[in-house]
């Protein structure tokens, strides 16, 4: 971010420079969740000794909550405190969550910290990026994808960072590893909130002035479309969220890691999805900018329809792979892997940004945080049915395993396109718009 990329009009890069305080405010903490996530099965199962089944349970119910919080947050923030202070409150509570990580006597309260932490910080930090863009800004959507690298790039590190010390050198170096970037998140924050403008802290008058009941109609009809959509994306998220649990499982116990007679951390692999997110990124955005200049760009519905299809594809990928294993009774090759990282990234990158970019759109600005941790309930379900499903791990054939979680994803596709169709018929939004 050299001197010559700030322009006179105070942008950078041509976006605010807001964007990038939270560009890297967002890389931080990610860096600390997925670090502490990588760790986080093998943790209970190798050294807390926890079952398998037991430990995909709690995965997924930890994974889960992290998502549900969100909503509680978002609320306060839009009713009491502002978007700000919820910010900073949720970055101290987990960076002490991942700091308590290091001693196994305080592991079930670590989780509980993180829990409630993220719950202030996710939903405010994702709205303040719609806020430095005014309505029809058609640089929104791009933001979007620029903050979702943020993210992406604190989750490509982490698995190699904390992962590495944690398998290697010590678990609590791994967590704390984890709670240092968590730290360094919230004085990156700290140091640019000058650049991230107004701040809501009149927010509960407004809310109460402005109830759901009291929404006109054209609104309602938004939140309506949130919900339907929210809930077909929990289910591509039960599926995705298995590269964290059973996926994790499989590189460990299953996948051939030896490269130049080296054998490599199985975490490693859970840096796949953030580095095909890099390299894709630019790929995706510019296939969506030519199309959009011909007119065919793809309605955000349609483009998060297509990314649980190649959701599924990863995981019908895996399907083969495990069936030579069972014939053959010892590792595949890491290709494999490689392949699902790819599609399944993919995938991502057509639904993930794209939703967060929808809820900006649809919400009412006067209760968006809110609404933002109402979206992530779709993550909350979709994570607690990961841990679910994870169940099943042991006790079906592995390649019937990843067919189920193949067929999950297919159906979300089926009920996303069911979902357009009916946005078509009923809707007075600009369906090419949203």
């Amino acid at each position: 971010m050299g001197a010559m990329a700030f322009r006179a009009d105070g942008t950078l890069w041509g976006h605010p420079k807001g964007l990038f305080v939270l560009f890297l405010t967002e890389m931080w903490e990610r860096f600390s969740y997925y670090g502490m996530r990588s760790l986080l099965v093998y943790y209970m199962v190798k050294h807390l000794m926890f079952s398998q089944s037991a430990a995909s349970q709690i995965y997924g119910l930890y994974t889960g909550l992290v998502y549900l919080t969100p909503f509680l947050g978002g609320a306060l923030a839009d009713r009491v405190i502002g978007r700000r202070k919820a910010v900073i409150i949720g970055a101290i509570v987990m960076a002490a969550g991942h700091f308590m990580m290091a001693f196994e006597s305080l592991f079930i309260g670590a989780l509980i910290f993180l829990v409630i932490g993220n719950g202030f910080f996710k939903p405010n930090i994702s709205t303040q990026v719609g806020e430095l863009y005014t309505v029809g800004d058609s640089r929104r959507d791009s933001a979007f994808s620029i903050f979702y690298v943020g993210i992406n790039l604190g989750a490509f590190f982490s698995p190699l960072i904390c992962g590495t010390l944690g398998e290697v050198y010590g678990w609590h170096y791994g967590f704390s590893a984890a709670g240092t970037g968590m730290i360094l998140g919230l004085i990156v924050y700290l140091f640019g909130k000058k650049w991230l403008g107004f701040d809501s802290h009149d927010g509960y008058k407004i809310f109460k002035q402005h109830s759901v009941e009291s929404l006109p109609g054209d609104e309602k009809q938004r939140l309506w479309v949130l919900l339907a959509v929210g809930l077909v994306t929990a289910a591509f998220w039960a599926a995705y969220e298995q590269q964290g649990n059973t996926i994790a499982l499989w590189a460990d116990a299953y996948t051939e890691r030896r490269v130049m007679g080296m054998q490599i951390p199985a975490s490693w692999f859970q840096s796949l999805n953030p580095a095909f997110i890099f390299v894709l990124t630019p790929m995706v955005t510019s296939f969506w900018s030519w199309r959009s200049r011909k007119g065919k760009e793809p309605a955000a519905i349609s483009k998060m329809a297509f990314g649980c299809f190649l959701l599924g594809l990863g995981f019908l990928v895996m399907a083969p792979a495990a069936i030579f294993y069972s014939v053959g009774g010892t590792p595949v090759g890491m290709s494999w892997l490689i392949t699902f990282n790819l599609l399944v990234t993919l995938g991502e990158l057509y639904l993930s940004p794209v939703g967060l970019s929808l809820v900006t759109k649809l919400s009412p600005t006067r209760m968006v945080s809110m609404i933002m941790g109402a979206w992530f309930l779709s993550s909350f379900f979709g994570n607690y049915g990961a841990g679910f499903l994870g169940q099943y791990w042991e006790k079906m054939a592995k390649e019937n395993f990843f067919l189920m979680i193949a067929m999950i994803a297919f159906m979300a596709c089926f009920f996303m396109l069911l979902i357009r169709v009916w946005m078509k018929r009923i809707s007075k939004l600009n369906i090419q718009t949203y």
